[in-house]
């Protein structure tokens, strides 16, 4: 055999499409069919100074001095496979890769195998470092960016030729994070939890922490990626606490606003649930969604088992010695490239018992210390450290023990910051990391090149879970107890950013309330356990239209803790608090518990002389008096708060009050009235970024438009109220909207499609409380099941299989 390559080498990768269904057609001829497929081969490999690296079966692995060279043998292979009858694809790649007794390594071989992977039968695909590297005697078509399934970051692919081939076999419809690096060895473990996932509905990959089941999981979902025409999503749990948020956090990742098992219905979705062992009372309910569906399916990591029916284990078991010690040699080298093997690299990973994470930390430290040294101080470092918990796994002690020598080896700076970054939950941007833990950019970067702090393909940061307890353990006997108040400072800073709260000024940034939602969850659990309380009523207050819109009972649960016992509070952030406790009480359809907090905030900002939150507060007294029939009484006191609001300058104050005037004027038979104040409030909502009150003025629009044979002006309001709801997801108003819908179809003489849409809201009921909505459902009720339709009830009966998202695009599209 010629000597392999060296430096820059170019890697040609190929193997037959189908080979199994031709084995099964071919019988006895296959084993021609293959000399005739391995002869044509290796002319085009001996012709073009190619090195055969490996072969086994119909794969070819092979090794080029020069890329015009593979590219040059890749068309010659091609042209004579084409005369053979075979069809084989190609992939072609170039690297500095590292060369070892066992060949080559590196993540250039796994590049060039996954370029390979994504193409077909007959197609040759080039990365782009391999086409940067060619002159202009090459046919190539540019195919774009693309994913490949090594989870790297995208990769543009060119094609050889001008040939006409189906999409590529890469990523797509997956939120699957970027991985800095291919995932080594696992081949059984793929194969096998590949299968098993092929032949059930719930997989779940069983291990101790740091055994590496996000990574095989991970790989899993995009190796299987083409088997789920609706999207494959990976779902991180680590920073979820409650288990009733399981749902909502998956919906969130799928992007179901309404309704999880109706939005994925029939949908071929793969769900990986990631890090669920301190979630498991979520389980009951990952069974029903099952049932409710016919096309999920769920891979789920865990330390411990569902225990649920239908529910297939799969242990992760550490590495095998051989992979255990590829993994350790590749990431020794991608931080020094000369590193060499040596008898002390085998005893390290026996040492660290084949555990990925633990080698992956060992590993970073090669650029300051050599396999004999880091052996050394393994070997007295962790019989010191081996005595935790008898109540946990023998490898989660020894993690620890991992974890902890590699905290050793840190600095003092970095050190304090891998503590501090600790407090965050789920996530965070470095904006966060700089003014919570005092990161600095170059410590930060030190944390993610030792493995202890990773990158997101988002962006963000965020770190192991394994990793963060013990970084949390290390913060609290540090006794660095105003880190956690310097997080939530800063959240409570990003909230009141967001304008989600009736005093905010700007656009509502309900994209920036669910990005952080985990960590302003975990500011306020903080704030209440350690008595913050003025923290926590205004960050609670501060995300007052996000509880609105996301979920205002889990609102209503925070305001509830964070005002019990907070009495010797600022006056001001009191009354704040009280009224967002009345709003949510309020929104649920707790009326008169709702209006004993209203008249508490209205009574504290009376005391205090303030003027806006005094006429805030009237409006809302407004809208009750309004609800009760005490319509003269509601009419007063918005004119009060709109002459106040105009006064003050208060644009969102002047939006509110007009349109409770459009109330007033309704109830009073003044209809135009009512649709021109609707208007003006929706119009001035919008110029202020007011979302949520401007969706509610045009529905208040529409429902008296309707009411007044304006069908056409009522169908406009409602297609931007939809809009509206849709985008910010506010349940509520959606379902409100479409309820007014089914009126403006039963009214146009389409009872079908009336009954369709009620249907959908009866279904939407039957999910969880709406809230509100309730009292508002009746008088819609009453108007359309007081008139018996057949042709309604049949579209009321099709309407309750639909999910909110498919009625309110059904909505949308009605012309």
């Amino acid at each position: 055999m010629r000597e392999l390559p060296t430096g820059t080498v170019t890697f040609l990768f190929t193997d037959i499409e189908g080979s199994t269904r031709l084995l099964g057609e071919l019988g006895e001829r296959y084993a021609e069919l293959l000399a005739d497929h391995h002869r044509a081969l290796r002319e085009a490999i001996a012709a073009n100074d190619g090195v055969e690296v490996d072969t086994q079966g119909d794969a070819f692995f092979v090794a080029f001095t020069r890329a015009s060279e593979a590219v040059e043998a890749a068309g010659q292979a091609q042209r004579a496979l084409d005369e053979v009858g075979v069809r084989v694809r190609m992939g072609i790649h170039t690297g500095e890769p590292s060369l070892t007794e066992e060949g080559y390594v590196g993540m250039d071989v796994h590049r060039a195998a996954r370029v390979m992977g994504a193409g077909h039968g007959g197609q040759v695909l080039l990365s782009q470092t391999t086409r940067d590297l060619l002159d202009d005697g090459f046919e190539l078509k540019d195919l774009g960016e693309h994913r490949l399934k090594d989870l790297s970051a995208p990769q543009r692919l060119f094609q050889l030729g001008a040939g006409e081939f189906p999409p590529l076999k890469t990523l797509h419809h997956t939120n699957l994070p970027v991985q800095p690096t291919p995932l080594v060895g696992r081949e059984r473990e793929l194969a096998e939890a590949g299968e098993l996932l092929r032949e059930n509905r719930l997989v779940t990959l069983l291990g101790a922490g740091g055994s590496g089941k996000t990574r095989l999981g991970l790989q899993l979902a995009a190796e299987a990626v083409e088997d789920f025409e609706q999207g494959v999503y990976w779902v991180p749990l680590q920073a979820v606490a409650d288990p009733q948020l399981v749902g909502p956090t998956v919906a969130q990742a799928v992007g179901a606003k309404n309704g999880l098992a109706e939005f994925l219905g029939q949908r071929r979705t793969l769900l990986l649930l990631d890090n669920l062992e301190q979630l498991l009372d979520s389980a009951p309910a990952l069974a029903d969604l099952l049932r409710a569906t016919s096309g999920v399916k769920i891979l789920a990591t865990s330390r411990e088992p569902l225990r649920l029916g239908g529910e297939q284990r799969f242990p992760v078991d550490p590495l095998p010695d051989h992979d255990a010690v590829a993994l350790f040699l590749e990431r020794a080298r991608a931080i020094d490239p000369g590193f060499q093997p040596s008898p002390a690299v085998a005893q390290i990973c026996r040492r660290l018992d084949g555990l990925p994470l633990a080698l992956e930390l060992a590993a970073a430290r090669t650029s300051v210390l050599s396999a004999e040294n880091l052996l050394a101080r393994l070997e007295s470092a962790l019989p010191l450290l081996t005595g935790g918990a008898r109540d946990v796994p023998e490898r989660q002690r020894t993690l620890r023990a991992t974890i902890e020598w590699s905290h050793q080896l840190l600095d003092e700076q970095e050190q304090r910051l891998f503590r501090r970054l600790a407090v965050f939950a789920g996530s965070f941007d470095l904006e966060a990391a700089e003014a919570v833990s005092d990161a600095g950019l170059d410590t930060l970067q030190s944390l993610i090149d030792k493995s202890l702090v990773r990158r997101w393909g988002s962006g963000r940061y965020g770190m192991l879970d394994t990793i963060q307890e013990f970084a949390r353990e290390r913060l609290e006997a540090a006794g660095e107890t105003d880190t956690a108040r310097r997080h939530a400072e800063h959240y409570l800073a990003v909230a009141e950013s967001t304008n989600l709260s009736v005093e905010g000024e700007g656009e509502e940034r309900h994209d920036l309330g669910r990005l952080e939602q985990a960590n302003f969850r975990a500011a306020l659990g903080w704030a209440i356990t350690t008595g913050a309380s003025e923290i926590a009523l205004q960050l609670a207050s501060a995300l007052e239209n996000f509880w609105v819109y996301v979920d205002p009972f889990e609102g209503n649960r925070w305001l509830e803790a964070v005002l019990e016992g907070a009495d010797e509070v600022d006056p001001k952030v009191r009354a704040r608090a009280l009224r967002v406790r009345g709003g949510t009480l309020y929104i649920v359809g707790e009326f008169e518990r709702g209006m004993e907090f209203y008249n508490q905030s209205l009574a504290l900002y009376r005391a205090l002389g303030d003027e806006w939150g005094e006429a805030h507060m009237l409006h809302r007294l407004a809208i009750d008096a309004s609800r009760i029939g005490d319509d003269e009484r509601a009419m007063q006191l918005s004119e009060d708060t709109l002459a106040v609001s105009r006064r003050l300058g208060d644009r969102k104050g002047e939006a509110l009050a007009l349109s409770n005037l459009g109330l007033v004027a309704s109830k009073g038979g003044d209809g135009d009235r009512a649709i021109d104040l609707f208007r003006q409030s929706a119009q001035l909502a919008n110029e202020v970024g007011f979302d949520w009150w401007e969706g509610g003025a045009l529905l208040n629009l529409a429902e008296v438009a309707i009411s007044a044979g304006r069908l056409d002006e009522a169908e406009e309001a409602l297609a931007a109220a939809l809009t509206i709801g849709k985008r910010v997801g506010d349940r509520q108003s959606l379902v409100y909207g479409l309820s007014l819908v089914a009126r403006v179809l039963f009214d146009r003489g389409r009872p079908a499609r009336a009954g369709l849409i009620w249907g959908a809201i009866e279904a939407e009921e039957a999910r969880g409380p709406i809230g509100q909505w309730e009292t508002d459902r009746q008088e819609v009720a009453e108007l359309l099941l007081a008139r018996p339709d057949p042709d309604f009830e049949r579209g009321r009966a099709q309407g309750r299989g639909l999910s909110m998202d498919e009625t309110v695009d059904h909505a949308l599209s009605l012309d």
